[in-house]
């Protein structure tokens, strides 16, 4: 197990772990105070040495045992961590390779730059080291000092189960001692072993593996003494670790804790850790570690909601559709009061795709440059916003910034602060989140809507990306009734995935049952595909839903941001809306089917804009070298990397049935992220790209420089221009458009 965690932190630095989610970069370019710096990288080194050390206690308790001769020696477990330290100082010094390399090709960092960064890594690294190995040094000397003077009073003192473990330990020692013919002392010098026989002493061994347990007592008391006091302070972004500190931190406690167990257990280790397992197993099963992930703004102490397929049914009946499909006429028909009398607008439904920090820093800059090249009037002609997880925040973001223009709060909504704004850092205030309060210390809380919650890493997420949005997305649910029903805003639709039955929920300021219907007029579903959150959670004060919690609900990736449960019986966890549509163009055809008449009526026709973080016509890899664990898998495999695909082909038959039974027309507007085009067309400007090198920005909260310039430079594609051009002209718009 300690070597499984050296292999994985050899795995994720070097790329062959995680690369896809960026986890490589979290290492290769640490962010803190939400920038790279010397200090960033000063913790990373902090807490890899602390690892390290960690790793020489673990094995030192481990196996010490069988190298009796280090027991003789003046400093044993400084002898032994030094001839014990190839593995450490073979990682220490890979990732500083791969940093260098990272770096220069990456971030193109001079050399002093990139001298001070690497200086910060081997600064925190060796002031770790010594300040820890200052304290065994020390207190190693204090005991010797003490053993040669009272060693028989001292062992009287120690406990039976200390003792006796020792004990085991030195028949071990004398019977299964691995053959050494030298070591290298405190020099680096090197020393025969045959100086130091004669070292089965009783009293000395187990004065030893006493003050070896002693020292590993204290040192994880006083680990978790720090997580508990930063994880007090975790709202405070000086005590947020960056998200590589608080995985080589995890990794920590986690050797720790093998060292201890490995201990006390010796050979029967292995069996403990099985019982362990199951006896885990048995008390989760009674709900007694079930930790539960609020939506925050509803009430849990009322009643829950009953959730059943009576209640589907119900929330779904002709009357409520019909009541629902007339509120939403009046917000169509103030959305067409905004053109001259006699005109029939274009109406644009915008559907964004998930896609975490990338696809939210994707969907706000494609916004604010069409936008801006329409001179204002694509926010105008969207009725409707829909689509997932990060695409969302980041249009949300930019509707919010739009409504706070059209009411004079702020003079410039194309300002590129609010893009780097959007790409600050949102991964570390999680990760720290998860370490240090949702394992650890989940005691605390805070107040919303005058109830209050646990700060678990929901909470983290939420106030982190409240923090990166000028605090404006920070409002109810219900806050947005007005500006949506005025049509000062395009309506938006959150629609995450129910996990209990895999049927949509609806969250929307607004009463749209009529999104449960049929596509076919001509036959309802058996299995109705939503529910409507607004009227199913009425009691438990759904309009009071923070839209933070909304959005969370909508990017709830596995592991990361955590699955919500609501307030009903049984409890409906939610996931990310990208598991039924990662593009929202479902949701826009369903919407274009309800008003189908009013829109073929008072409108020159549909305009469905995807704006989507990925290539929806790529090139079709060759698979070679596969290796006989990837054959295996390459069945369920190749249907999880095809995922996005098989939604490709299902919603452009669903535009393409769509054209069937809307008497109007339907163009389509992608606006894609292709970092490759951008590359290919711009070659000749920078001979030092390699096109065969460039890879998408990674599916993560947190990305690097790189990546972020990526994604803004994108939009200047020739493919994206044309594409923003045709939107101009469907506008009816006189534009010019310059890269």
């Amino acid at each position: 197990m300690l070597l499984i965690c050296w292999l994985v932190l050899f795995a994720m630095v070097s790329g062959n772990l995680g690369q896809y989610l960026g986890i490589p970069y979290l290492f290769l370019d640490p962010v803190y105070l939400n920038k790279v710096s010397f200090l960033s990288f000063f913790l990373v080194g902090v807490t890899i040495a602390g690892f390290s050390i960690a790793f020489h206690i673990a094995t030192y308790i481990i196996d010490g045992h069988r190298f009796s001769f280090i027991g003789t020696l003046p400093k044993p477990f400084t002898i032994f961590s030094l001839n014990n330290s190839i593995i450490p100082f073979g990682f220490l010094v890979c990732y500083v390779s791969f940093i260098i390399q990272y770096q220069v090709n990456n971030e193109y960092q001079d050399f002093d730059r990139l001298t001070l960064l690497i200086g910060g890594l081997l600064v925190g690294y060796i002031s770790m080291t010594i300040l820890l190995f200052g304290y065994f040094w020390f207190t190693n000397k204090d005991i010797f000092k003490y053993v040669v003077c009272k060693l028989d009073e001292k062992l009287k003192q120690n406990i039976k189960a200390t003792r006796a473990n020792a004990m085991k330990k030195l028949d071990i020692a004398k019977k299964k001692q691995l053959r050494v013919e030298s070591f290298l002392n405190m020099n680096f010098a090197s020393e025969r072993v045959e100086d130091y026989k004669g070292f089965y002493d009783k009293a000395t061994v187990l004065q030893v593996f006493d003050q070896n347990h002693f020292n590993l007592v204290i040192i994880q008391v006083l680990i978790f003494v720090v997580i508990l006091a930063m994880g007090i302070f975790k709202d405070y972004e000086v005590f947020q670790l960056p998200a590589a500190a608080s995985a080589v931190l995890f990794f920590t406690v986690f050797v720790m804790f093998s060292g201890a167990f490995s201990y006390w257990f010796g050979n029967w280790s292995a069996t403990a850790g099985i019982g362990l397992l199951i006896v885990l197993n048995m008390l989760v099963k009674q709900d007694l570690f079930h930790k539960t992930y609020r939506a925050f703004g509803l009430n849990y102490s009322v009643e829950k909601a009953p959730y059943n397929i009576k209640t589907i049914i119900d929330s779904n009946n002709p009357t409520t559709r019909e009541r629902d499909k007339k509120e939403t006429t009046l917000i169509l028909e103030n959305w067409k009061n905004k053109f001259p009398n006699e005109a029939k607008p274009k109406m644009v439904l915008a559907c964004v795709s998930g896609g975490g920090q990338r696809a939210a820093i994707w969907a706000l800059n494609s916004l604010q440059t069409m936008d801006s090249v329409t001179n204002g009037k694509l926010m105008d002609h969207t009725m409707l916003i829909t689509g997932a997880s990060g695409g969302l925040i980041g249009a949300s973001y930019f509707r919010e910034i739009y409504l706070r223009y059209k009411q004079n709060e702020l003079s410039n909504p194309y300002s590129q602060d609010y893009i780097e704004r959007m790409g600050s850092d949102n991964l570390n205030a999680i990760i720290f989140s998860l370490l240090m309060n949702d394992l650890f210390s989940s005691f605390q809380s805070f107040e919303y809507n005058g109830i209050e919650y646990p700060q678990d890493r929901g909470y983290s997420f939420e106030n982190q990306l409240s923090k990166n949005t000028n605090y404006f997305l920070d409002k109810p649910l219900k806050a947005y009734y007005k500006p949506e029903f005025n049509s000062t805003i395009p309506m938006m639709v959150l629609a995450p995935t129910i996990i209990n039955d895999g049927r949509k929920l609806y969250i929307s300021p607004q009463k749209m049952s009529y999104m449960m219907n049929s596509l076919d007029s001509s036959y309802m579903r058996d299995k109705i595909n939503g529910v409507e959150f607004l009227r199913f959670f009425e009691k438990q004060g759904g309009e009071n839903l923070r839209f933070l919690s909304g959005l969370r609900m909508s990017a709830a990736f596995p592991y990361i941001t955590p699955n919500i449960s609501l307030p009903s019986d049984p409890p409906l966890d939610i996931m990310d809306a990208g598991v039924t549509d990662n593009f929202g163009i479902s949701d826009a055809v369903q919407f274009l089917f309800a008003f189908k008449d009013w829109i073929a009526e008072n409108t020159s026709g549909v305009i469905i804009l995807s704006i989507r973080d990925s290539e929806k016509d790529g090139p079709i890899e060759r698979r070679t070298n596969l290796s006989l664990v990837d054959k295996s898998t390459l069945p369920i495999s190749s249907i999880y990397q095809n995922f996005e695909s098989l939604q490709d082909i299902t919603n452009d038959n669903k535009i393409e049935f769509a054209r069937s039974w809307f008497d109007g027309t339907i163009d389509r507007v992608d606006i894609q992220y292709v970092p490759r085009e951008y590359i290919a067309e711009n070659l000749s400007k920078k001979d030092s790209l390699k096109l065969d090198n460039v890879r998408r920005a990674s599916l993560s909260w947190r990305l690097t420089s790189r990546e972020k310039q990526s994604l803004i430079q994108n939009i200047n594609t020739r493919k994206n221009q044309a594409a923003i051009s045709k939107m101009a002209q469907l506008l009816a718009i006189d534009s010019t458009l310059t890269n």
